[in-house]
């Protein structure tokens, strides 16, 4: 594997490692809540959704914060200083004595975790417009491998203790921290900066170049519209699993494990190759058309295993953020990367907060009515909307603004 940049395989640690660190926490947090907050395992789920519902809103503000300041100051100070204030923040939460207490450590998260705006703009920076679907591809490979190894190495740790996983997760972070002060060059040549306002420092902001071209609003709006059809994974996976074939834990483990196993090797193996060969219009095509076809087969299925041949079907909808990604990012010049990709996070942030509320509902209408399948085809119903705008537009003939990229 050959990057453009030696910046690029640094950036890419940084998200694996922070999606390691966000997801080995994950397995003690139940028994953390109900300890600390003295309550039984409903009341802790409940406790848990308002600390995700506080970390999505943080990275909703911090998005276009962090990707403007990004384009002011450079990418390596802005990521240096979010991987501290993930460390410090997982020492925190380590030491925390209250149930408050961790959930001023979900909100400084949210804030840090901002950084895949910036770690997308280093890709932006230092490769070549017709190769950054492909190197975008390779940020979700980390990240669904991070979200693999993360709660299979917070079980075994938790073996230590509750908070020995926040322990790991700071010193992870701390760690990569050290290396991007030691090894990671500036991506974001000098003459390719622009003064930092707050008035673009949120998401219309962070939009406003895109406005220009015909193109990007259809683009966005595919974007958002796939962003809430997927979170129907994260938000209804282990409820509908055990309502429809009374999976225990480990098999819904099993199970995710296995979609992002799939996801990361679709990622990092096929999106570059397919995205060289039939653009990134068409990989768009292609990837919603799997997406659709997956969530409408999950709405269906009659038998558990089952959902292992349609993960496989619906993983070519892996190319659906590569291919959006690389389309939107040659609407900017160089000095507005981090603006955009602190904008795509924000709006990731919108999906997370209205669509989880959005699927459980629908799940649980569904369930009452005998049909326990609904969210997938709500989400189903989402993709074909999304599918079809971009069949309407010729979104792959949208043309590139002026832009260099730096060398390395």
């Amino acid at each position: 594997m050959r990057f453009e940049h030696r910046a690029v395989p640094i950036v890419l640690a940084a998200v694996l490692i922070d999606t390691i660190g966000f997801g080995i926490v994950m397995p003690v947090l139940p028994s953390l809540i109900t300890s600390l907050g003295h309550v039984g395992i409903d009341d802790a789920t409940r406790i848990a959704g308002y600390m995700l519902l506080a970390f999505a809103l943080a990275q909703f503000v911090a998005g276009p914060v962090l990707g403007n300041l990004s384009d002011r100051f450079g990418r390596r100070p802005v990521l240096i200083a979010s991987m501290l204030a993930f460390g410090i923040d997982y020492a925190l939460m380590a030491l925390a004595p209250t149930l408050a207490w961790l959930f001023l450590g979900r909100v400084i998260a949210g804030i840090a975790g901002a950084i895949y705006g910036p770690a997308s703009s280093v890709i932006a920076d230092v490769t070549p417009p017709d190769k950054r679907s492909a190197a975008f591809g390779y940020i979700s490979a980390a990240f669904g491998i991070g979200f693999i190894i993360g709660p299979a190495l917070g079980g075994l740790i938790a073996g230590l203790g509750p908070r020995a996983p926040f322990i790991a997760a700071a010193l992870l972070a701390l760690g990569n921290a050290a290396i991007m002060m030691i090894a990671m060059p500036e991506s974001l040549a000098r003459e390719h900066r622009r003064p930092f306002r707050w008035r673009d420092a949120h998401i219309v902001g962070a939009f406003k170049p895109l406005f220009e071209s015909r193109t990007a609003a259809p683009l966005l709006l595919v974007a958002l519209i796939w962003q809430l059809a997927h979170q129907v994974y994260l938000a209804t996976w282990a409820f509908w699993a055990t309502i429809r074939f009374d999976w225990s834990p480990g098999a819904i483990g099993i199970s995710l494990a296995f979609v992002g196993l799939i996801m990361a090797l679709v990622q990092a193996l096929l999106v570059g190759p397919a995205i060289g060969r039939i653009g990134d219009h068409r990989a768009l095509l292609v990837g919603l058309v799997s997406g659709a076809a997956g969530f409408f087969a999950l709405a269906f299925v009659t038998a558990g295993w089952q959902t292992y041949a349609i993960m496989v079907l619906a993983s070519l909808s892996g190319f659906v953020g590569p291919a959006l990604n690389g389309l939107l990012s040659r609407l900017v010049g160089p000095d507005r990367q981090g603006a955009l990709q602190g904008g795509l996070g924000s709006l990731g942030s919108v999906a997370a907060i209205v669509s989880p509320l959005m699927m459980t509902q629908t799940l649980a209408a569904g369930v009452e009515h005998g049909f326990p399948g609904a969210a997938f085809l709500l989400a189903g119903v989402l993709v074909l909307l999304g599918l079809f705008i971009v069949a309407a537009k010729p979104l792959g003939r949208a043309s590139a603004a002026p832009e260099t990229v730096a060398g390395g």
